[in-house]
């Protein structure tokens, strides 16, 4: 029985995330739109220098991976204090599945929709573009996709229950860690410019070493990866663990903090 429940929660709320969102013809226009134009600025900025053509593979990569970072940090970190203001938190406190069933639709549903809208920015920057996009091993980049999106959304959970603790502060912290993660991820470059000591302070944010490790399979011949491939899948596979853990540890702690003390915020 509670395993049924719990498959009902997962897929009640990934429901919204993958069906109910292509009922809004307008964010599926954003949601793809704005990524592109992002894409196409850089790539003419990298032809306009005379760059190699594999510049215009990082770029769609990163276009592409824009998506699911933009869906983490505001559909997954900042959900559970827009369901507060939305009066859902209440409901979701008092489900018997408990409130990871719950994170692991959103994600379930994030990941689904996402895929999907960052495999069509990459299908118009190739054919626009004719990028080199030759993968040299698909079960080594479908290990570093899988396991990137597992810390990945795994950091999007505690971030979901952290944002929530301090309240009003949310939207600004998801708005403060965007471009600043473009940079320091090496969205639309080799984040090994950034310097070893930087790309590896970055690489705490899952995206950074899923990045440079799809770069690394995707182009074995001409991109310098910040650390060896074997380093970076290890580094991949224990933020999988890492941020997972510390989400359920985090949840753990704000339902004892609300059940117990009737609030949801930190007293400084």
């Amino acid at each position: 029985m509670r395993v049924r429940r719990v498959w009902y929660a997962v897929r009640g709320r990934a429901y919204p995330r993958t069906v109910g969102a292509a009922r809004e013809p307008s964010w599926i226009f954003y949601d793809l739109a704005l990524p592109i134009l992002g894409v196409l600025a850089f790539v003419f900025v990298y032809r306009a220098l005379g760059a190699p053509p594999q510049f215009t593979g990082y770029v769609i990569m990163g276009g592409a991976t824009v998506a699911f970072w933009m869906n983490v940090m505001w559909n997954m970190a900042a959900q559970f204090y827009w369901e507060k203001h939305q009066g859902n938190l209440e409901l979701y406190m008092m489900v018997p599945c408990g409130l990871v069933p719950i994170l692991l639709g959103m994600a379930a549903g994030g990941m689904l929709a996402t895929t999907v809208r960052a495999a069509v920015v990459v299908a118009v920057g190739v054919l626009l573009f004719q990028a080199p996009l030759a993968v040299s091993s698909w079960p080594l980049f479908a290990l570093i996709f899988a396991l990137g999106l597992v810390a990945l959304y795994g950091l999007g959970m505690f971030f979901s229950s952290l944002f929530l603790l301090w309240g009003r502060e949310a939207w600004h912290l998801v708005s403060l860690l965007q471009e600043p993660v473009y940079l320091a991820s090496g969205f639309y470059f080799p984040v090994r410019a950034l310097g070893m000591w930087v790309g590896m302070v970055a690489s705490l944010i899952p995206i950074t070493l899923a990045l440079d490790g799809l770069r690394q399979v995707m182009f074995p011949a001409f991109h310098r990866g910040l650390l060896p491939l074997a380093w970076e899948v290890a580094g991949l596979a224990l933020l999988a663990v890492l941020f997972p853990v510390l989400a359920l540890r985090m949840l753990r702690f704000m339902e004892r903090l609300a059940r117990q003390e009737g609030r949801l915020s930190f007293r400084w």
